[in-house]
């Protein structure tokens, strides 16, 4: 069996530094496929899966945003320093830093492919092709869907995350486990979490300085600086073919999702049914088929 390159290193990014993995070698004729992983405050672990790709010829690159896993920590860092432009930043420095900025593909998961749009819509003309995976375009309607199935939750789970929020006991090992309800039927399905997933919650229950800063405590209780953002409106400015993801069981549920169908110009969806807001590990192999498909069929 053939033996896939890994490369690690740092991006320097503002006197900070972007951790980042290449596997397979950038040198290859097919675009770079660049992972931006979810949160804000995730880490690129849960996604892994996706290094799969390099096997189709292709190098995959993951890497942390800063604030998070193997990137410079900045626990102390106010909410009114991270922001959608922070990220945008250091996307564009990664990019540049790796000497792909002229020709690469983009896959953003959840709060990664609200960035990833927002990438887009300026019409960078390296960007080649475009995977939102399980992403919301707008903020209040992933809370009025969130909100939605958080209702068909048992009445005990409801009970005891409204006296939560109520006393501002977030931190409650009672909430914790009542929010876990919602997470298992709606962002990972299986039962227990595999170790990726379970190692990048692990690590954000270390340090939630960006999480809690742009989204707020949980999934469904959205408090931060992202609250009212939207990229609806512009939308139509996406100027590369775009293949949608999302789970049947998803927390980014089809009404969240279709604002990005509807209004991206070239765009195909693929809902996988026995998934959640994490197909790349709850249906694997059949959402690596789909997206290798996809960006295969932008090479031509």
């Amino acid at each position: 069996m053939e033996t896939i390159l890994t490369i690690e290193g740092y991006a320097p990014f503002g006197g900070h530094r972007t951790w980042y993995r290449i596997t397979g070698d950038p040198g290859q004729d097919k675009a770079p496929l660049v992972v931006v992983h979810g949160g804000p405050g995730c880490t690129h672990d849960y996604v892994d899966a996706f290094a799969d790709l390099a096997a189709t010829g292709r190098a995959v690159i993951h890497y942390d945003q800063l604030g998070n896993g193997n990137s410079t920590r900045l626990p102390d860092k106010g909410k009114d320093f991270w922001t959608v432009d922070l990220f945008l930043d250091e996307m564009d420095n990664l990019l540049s830093h790796l000497g792909i900025a002229d020709r690469y593909t983009l896959l953003g998961q959840s709060w990664g492919g609200m960035l990833s749009s927002e990438h887009a819509v300026r019409q960078p003309p390296g960007l080649k092709g475009l995977v939102i995976a399980n992403s919301p375009p707008s903020m209040r309607l992933w809370v009025e869907e969130a909100n939605r199935l958080r209702e068909a939750l048992p009445a005990e789970v409801q009970a005891t995350l409204l006296k939560h929020e109520a006393a501002g006991t977030l931190d409650d090992p009672d909430y914790k486990r009542a929010s876990r309800v919602f997470y298992d039927r709606h962002v990972c399905r299986i039962t227990p979490w595999p170790e990726e997933v379970a190692r990048t919650f692990a690590i954000m229950d270390e340090d939630a300085t960006v999480y809690e800063a742009m989204n707020g405590p949980t999934e469904f209780h959205v408090i931060g600086t992202l609250k009212d953002w939207s990229i609806i409106d512009r939308l139509h400015r996406i100027a590369v073919p775009t293949l949608l993801i999302s789970g049947r069981h998803d927390e980014a549920t089809p009404t969240v999702v279709q604002p990005f169908a509807d209004n991206i110009p070239d765009v195909r969806w693929t809902i996988f049914e026995e998934s959640s807001h994490m197909p790349h590990v709850e249906e694997r192999a059949a959402c690596m088929t789909a997206v290798a498909a996809f960006l295969d069929g932008l090479e031509g």
